[in-house]
């Protein structure tokens, strides 16, 4: 069955495999993969995003994120799914935002949702569609438990990671590495803090983005942590994660929410690099205590294990990420997923 899949990305972010955020990460994962295979793959993001199908852009926001902005961008991905719509037979739509409820089509074509996200962020409102033939899913068990006992949800879909691109090999440093939003919500001030009590460097990678409580949270708690061994890298793209990832000691993961499925830790594992993590959310489907990593419970245990990360044998960090944590995989479930959307569609057609 050849396709034509509408991908719609959060509009505040651009998607790209260099991209910090994992929904923008799994969207263009996707786009890429339905073009290798033939179908036809339509992205609705915002200006800077990279995809290998068909780039429906929509104004990109370079001030501060507020209400205005969000308002403004949902307006412009309305017009840009209309559009799309109008423009080619889409067979689905794939919606990948948070915010996914403010830019639903109109009733027709098939809607698959993927939520990216903690449950308990999404409006009770957006979980319960009233849209015929709209569809939601989650990416992780851990994210789907203390689901509302009325949610309709399809089965998960765990994310995966390029296997074979993170295969590179490089000489083992002795920093640790933090990758991600940076955000409160992400506790990068805790990894400083730890790896400072460890005696060790860090190299904090991610993208500010202009939300006021980001930026203050850059200026509050971040960069006065800063200092010659531990220092903030900015954003990086692919090719230079997967260089840090492979060389770091180990990667930290001090989420302070529930993770629903954390990208960069599979692909530090990926990387033959152990992950250090506090154990929420699916950070304890993802990390193997004692095998692939440590799940810790506060900063003192955080700054221990990163003495400890030497004890943790890279190929088992690998050989974990081969069997569970496969790109391919994922792609293949999405796309069977697609398909029997797409009949179920016609047949009641």
């Amino acid at each position: 069955m050849m396709l034509t899949v509408l991908g719609v990305a959060y509009p505040l972010a651009p998607v790209s495999r260099d991209a910090v955020g994992g929904a923008e990460q799994v969207l263009a994962q996707l786009d890429a993969a339905l073009v290798r295979r033939g179908h036809r793959s339509i992205v609705v993001a915002c200006g800077g995003s990279r995809v290998e199908g068909v780039l429906v852009a929509t104004p990109r926001r370079d001030g501060i994120l507020d209400d205005a902005a969000r308002t403004a961008a949902h307006a412009a991905h309305r017009e840009a799914i209309a559009a799309a719509l109008a423009r080619w037979p889409v067979d689905l739509v794939h919606l990948h935002g948070i915010d996914f409820h403010a830019y639903l089509p109109p009733p027709g074509v098939p809607a698959l949702v993927t939520l990216h996200l903690p449950l308990a962020w999404y409006p009770p409102e957006a979980l319960h569609p009233q849209r015929p033939d709209t569809w939601l899913h989650a990416v992780s068990a851990a994210q789907r438990q203390g689901a509302p006992g009325d949610l309709v949800l399809l089965p998960d879909i765990p994310n995966g990671v390029a296997i074979d691109e993170l295969a590179a090999r490089h000489a083992r440093r002795g920093f640790a590495l933090a990758l991600g939003r940076i955000c409160p919500e992400k506790g990068f001030h805790i990894a400083l803090a730890a790896a400072k009590t460890a005696g060790v460097g860090l190299l904090l990678g991610g993208q500010v983005y202009r939300y006021e409580a980001h930026e203050r949270y850059f200026r509050d708690e971040i960069a006065p942590r800063l200092d010659r061994w531990r220092r903030f890298l900015g954003p990086l793209d692919f090719a230079r994660k997967r260089r840090l990832l492979t060389a770091a000691r180990c990667l930290l993961v001090p989420s302070l929410v529930a993770e629903t499925g954390s990208l960069v830790a599979m692909e530090a594992l990926a990387c033959g690099t152990p992950v250090i993590a506090f154990p929420n959310g699916a950070l304890t489907e993802v990390i193997e205590h004692g095998v692939t990593g440590f799940l810790v419970r506060d900063g003192q245990e955080m700054a221990e294990a990163i003495g400890a990360a030497g004890r943790i044998d890279p190929e088992a960090c690998r050989r974990a990420a081969r069997e569970r944590f496969s790109a391919e995989r994922t792609v293949a479930r999405y796309l069977a997923v697609y398909e029997d959307l797409v009949r179920r569609r016609s047949h009641a057609a």
